[in-house]
């Protein structure tokens, strides 16, 4: 409850406050005094500590009570003329003078408007260029052209064979489309039975995948049946000739399909 008071350098109740729990401890016989004791002992060493830290070598410490006493006389206030007006209620906005604070403002720009001193940070520049490195590059040109032939030829393989492979596959996806068409073309197929399988979420998504490439040649097309569902069937070669596929390739659309609609 004295803790303020204890921290005041001036003040010796901590000293009082541990002269007397040191006579109160003679008369100790019970565990919960002892606990008790220990305990006040852990409070008064933490108060010690903050009265230390606030303690300087020259013995004079920041009193903030000190320095508002001394701001609010610097603004122009005076506590004698303070107490005899306080009732009154003439003054508007408060004890404080109208330019209490434009004062202050002033006095503090003096000290702001002081250009900084200059410093080095790393020490004084060097006056005389670096000595520039010996360079070997014998060595890297001969490690470089050792080791970069390998690695583009190798992609280039592997990204042919990747086309090479989607072709086919596309190539493969027609014919069957074709057939299914020419033993019964006047029942539509329907695009989701098509493309999906069963048994791989992920197959069905290359079946789309490889389906797309026949929409966007013109080779097939999709539209909607009566029940607004699409059904895919192949184009037939018409004689307009590219024009025809090219405004074709132009219409592609994106639709999603997740596990939960594939199932």
């Amino acid at each position: 409850e004295n803790r303020e008071a204890m921290l005041n350098s001036k003040s010796n109740k901590l000293t009082e406050a541990l002269e007397e729990a040191d006579r109160l401890f003679d008369k100790v016989c019970c565990a919960r005094e002892a606990a008790l004791d220990a305990q006040f002992l852990v409070l008064a060493s933490n108060i010690g500590k903050e009265k230390a830290n606030e303690l300087h070598s020259d013995m004079s410490a920041f009193d903030s009570l000190a320095f508002a006493e001394d701001l609010l006389t610097f603004m122009g206030i005076n506590r004698t003329e303070v107490e005899e007006t306080d009732d009154s209620e003439d003054a508007p906005g408060g004890f404080l003078p109208t330019d209490a604070w434009q004062t202050v403002g002033e006095e503090a720009s003096k000290y702001f408007r002081r250009a900084p001193t200059f410093h080095y940070m790393m020490g004084s520049f060097k006056s005389e260029p670096p000595v520039p490195k010996q360079r070997i590059d014998r060595q890297k040109k001969a490690s470089r052209g050792k080791a970069e032939p390998a690695m583009p030829a190798q992609l280039k393989k592997m990204e042919a064979s990747h086309q090479e492979g989607t072709e086919k596959e596309v190539e493969r996806i027609l014919r069957i489309l074709q057939t299914h068409f020419e033993d019964d073309p006047d029942t539509p197929i329907s695009f989701f039975d098509f493309v999906i399988d069963p048994n791989s979420f992920a197959r069905t998504v290359e079946n789309m995948f490889h389906v797309s490439f026949l929409i966007r040649d013109g080779l097939a097309k999709i539209r909607l049946d009566e029940d607004e569902l699409p059904i895919i069937e192949p184009t037939k070669p018409s004689g307009r000739g590219e024009e025809d596929s090219r405004a074709g390739a132009r219409n592609q659309v994106v639709i999603s399909l997740n596990q939960k609609e594939w199932k």
